[in-house]
């Protein structure tokens, strides 16, 4: 019985940590500007937040999406999975894309929409695939929180040499569970 347990969350701790990768290597930058602790719980709490609604919305249109196409939802899932993986690894050196704005206000609220788009795609796929909502939900929510926090502590140590690395990693991790729903 724990077995079961373990075989399930260990899954999805992984691929939370996947997803926070982005919010990670966004709040390296920022982290590079001089924020109060204060700011920086914030920040890292509407992050999460955002990290919570945006699969929830996938998960619920996976669902409803998995009862019209039946047998194919794993097939489906994978490609999701590795599809959005491979977009994360290719796109992780477009330098570019990722001009940091103040984290206040409508900035913040962009800030977290960006980094927390591509678990709505993972919510639509893990949705599909009949996840368990509440449990998934939790781990992304917390474990983006808590690696929100860390980039931004790290930012204002380190000053940007994890970056790029921490989205390929992020991505490497996604695009391995969509083969695994594929081929395993």
């Amino acid at each position: 019985m724990a077995e079961d347990h373990v075989s399930e969350v260990v899954p999805l701790v992984i691929m939370a940590i996947g997803l926070g990768m982005d919010a990670f290597s966004v709040s390296l930058g920022i982290g590079m500007q001089w924020l109060r602790l204060k700011r920086i719980a914030w920040i890292g709490i509407i992050i999460g937040i955002f990290h919570v609604i945006m699969p929830f919305i996938g998960i619920a249109l996976g669902q409803v999406v998995s009862n019209q196409i039946g047998h194919y939802t794993q097939f489906v899932g994978g490609l999701l999975l590795a599809g959005i993986g491979a977009q994360m690894f290719f796109f992780a050196f477009n330098h570019e894309v990722k001009k940091i704005s103040q984290p206040v206000g409508a900035g913040l609220i962009f800030l977290a929409f960006t980094v927390s788009i591509d678990s709505f795609s993972v919510g639509l796929s893990l949705g599909i695939s009949g996840v368990k909502t509440a449990l998934t939900l939790f781990l992304f929510g917390s474990i983006s929180t808590i690696l929100t926090w860390l980039g931004m502590m790290l930012g204002r140590k380190v000053k940007g040499v994890l970056g790029a690395y921490s989205e390929l990693l992020g991505g490497s991790i996604l695009f391995s569970f969509g083969i695994y729903l594929l081929f395993g």
